[in-house]
């Protein structure tokens, strides 16, 4: 018999967050009965085992949230936990909740992002988390900064959620004629970032640190594998300025990128809990990133971290690993060693279900 009656929620998603909301409801449903709803794209991956149902909810205010808010509302009819994921999903299922029942359903809310951009975008965040946070019974939030925002906006109860990257078998190197098909000749230095070309990821310090990592290591290529909204931007930039950075675009193989480079760089302005450092620190892949939002909680003393927006401090500690041999082999010892201390995807389905037995029925 199901010992929980569970709805995941989520809203559109490039990536991490539509991946765990699907990961989480294929976990949950071994002994559960788990809905997996939102965005047609989203929710199309999800395990044969998990019923799932559209709920158009996308990152900005839209003519049909009215009918989103529905939706949700019946779908939550009975249900023990409404488990919503993202800052939209969030207070939609709040709202959606917000009319007594006689039978309450409980209300989760994982915070995946922090708001990145002007005054605005962090006012309007910080009136959607005071929605949540004046229904949900727990806020998850992926990085520390996050769960100190819900409990200073409110939260009656915020914990740290466990976003693991997905399982992957350990992967080759690329062999000599993989490099060659990637501009990188025998003896050049291989740099790497995996990110989805967006605000969030810093690709301005990227390619200001590009070109002071130009003068200091001149036969390092710097690749990076992703697509997004800022890729023709970017483009336009390392043509213009003659950097030395490739653009890959989406890669298939970035688990044989990983194990191949000499340096993996995280240039972003936030992170939560970062799947591609996690996949990274996996492969055994010294690292230089950013020591913002969760990413230390994630690299623990593994990655060399530098302030963001500091161009030469990052050009710095990239020159430093590809020059200092003995730098870089234990900067992959460490890797290995934090990747087997990183919560698995079992420990983040414990997680939760320790929670939805706390507040299920309260």
């Amino acid at each position: 018999m199901p010992d929980h009656r569970v709805v995941q929620l989520t809203g559109s998603s490039d990536g991490g967050v539509g991946r765990h909301a699907r990961e989480l409801s294929a976990l949950l449903s071994e002994h559960n009965r788990v809905i997996l709803a939102g965005p047609r794209e989203v929710i199309a991956g999800a395990d044969s085992r998990v019923r799932t149902t559209v709920i158009d909810v996308q990152d900005r205010p839209r003519m049909n949230d009215a009918r989103a808010l529905a939706r949700i509302r019946a779908i939550a009819r009975g249900a023990d936990v409404l488990h919503a994921h993202g800052l939209r999903a969030g207070a939609l299922a709040a709202l959606a909740l917000s009319t007594p029942t006689p039978e309450r359903t409980a209300l989760v809310v994982t915070l995946h992002n922090a708001a990145v951009g002007g005054q605005g975008v962090r006012s309007v965040a910080a009136g959607l988390l005071r929605v949540i946070t004046a229904r949900a019974d727990v806020v998850l939030g992926v990085s520390g900064d996050l769960v100190t925002d819900a409990l200073v906006h409110g939260a009656r109860r915020a914990e740290r959620a466990l976003v693991p990257a997905p399982r992957r078998e350990p992967a080759q190197a690329l062999g000599e004629t993989e490099r060659r098909s990637l501009g990188l000749y025998p003896g050049w230095p291989m740099v790497l970032t995996v990110a989805r070309l967006a605000p969030q990821k810093g690709l301005g310090l990227l390619a200001d640190a590009a070109a002071l990592l130009a003068d200091r290591a001149p036969d390092a290529r710097w690749l990076v594998a992703g697509n997004g909204p800022l890729m023709d931007d970017l483009a336009d930039q390392v043509l213009g300025e003659a950097l030395p950075v490739t653009l890959l675009g989406h890669r298939p193989d970035v688990p044989s990128l990983f194990a191949a480079a000499d340096v993996v760089v995280s240039t972003s302005a936030w992170e939560g809990q970062p799947i591609n450092l996690q996949e990274a620190l996996a492969a055994g892949a010294p690292i230089v990133a950013t020591d913002v939002g969760g990413t230390r909680e994630v690299t623990g003393d593994a990655a060399l971290l530098v302030p963001y927006a500091d161009p030469d401090a990052l050009a710095g500690a990239i020159t430093r690993v590809l020059t200092d041999s003995m730098l870089a082999d234990d900067l992959r010892q460490r890797s290995l060693r934090r990747a087997a201390e990183l919560p698995t995807a079992d420990d983040a389905a414990a997680q939760v279900l320790e929670i939805y037995a706390d507040i299920a029925g309260g």
